[in-house]
């Protein structure tokens, strides 16, 4: 009996050391990586496109109602460029499963030729899609300021 307790002993402790080799139910970091671009180039295409309630619903925080949003985009002077003048010089952090910090030079139209806009974004992984801020999109889209200036109420 106590030999059978030992070799039952041996088999729990190597199953703990070595664990099962196999998928993990995390992606690898590459594979995270790439998922996150694809997910901030959706959302530029949809902002392209003018499907502003879709892009709504790739949108996480913020006040706006979906009509809201959907109006302040309309009503922008901007809009993403296409193809190669999208994004550039792109980098990706990630952080967790759940969560990346893009870095990217995205392209816009809208008045005279492309204008270039370097920032960082913060996307984050809800449902197994990827969400930007709602103040990213309506900062980048010159919607987020204010009307009337920046008078404070005393």
């Amino acid at each position: 009996m106590r030999k059978l307790a030992l070799l039952l002993a041996l088999i729990v402790s190597f199953c703990a050391v070595y664990p099962a080799q196999g998928k993990s139910p995390y992606m690898p970091e590459d594979e995270l990586k790439a998922e996150a671009r694809q997910g901030l180039e959706e959302i530029l295409d949809l902002w392209r496109e003018g499907k502003y309630a879709d892009l709504y619903e790739r949108t996480s925080g913020g006040k706006q109602t979906k009509e809201s949003f959907v109006a302040k985009l309309s009503d922008a002077v901007c809009k993403p460029a296409c193809c190669w003048e999208k994004m550039q010089d792109v980098k990706v952090g990630i952080k967790g499963d759940s969560s990346a910090e893009i870095r990217a030079k995205l392209g816009f139209e809208g008045g005279k030729g492309t204008e270039f806009k370097t920032r960082s974004f913060r996307l984050v992984k809800e449902d197994g899609v990827w969400r930007i801020g709602q103040s990213d999109i309506l900062s980048l889209a010159g919607s987020a300021k204010k009307k009337g200036g920046s008078k404070k109420k005393k």
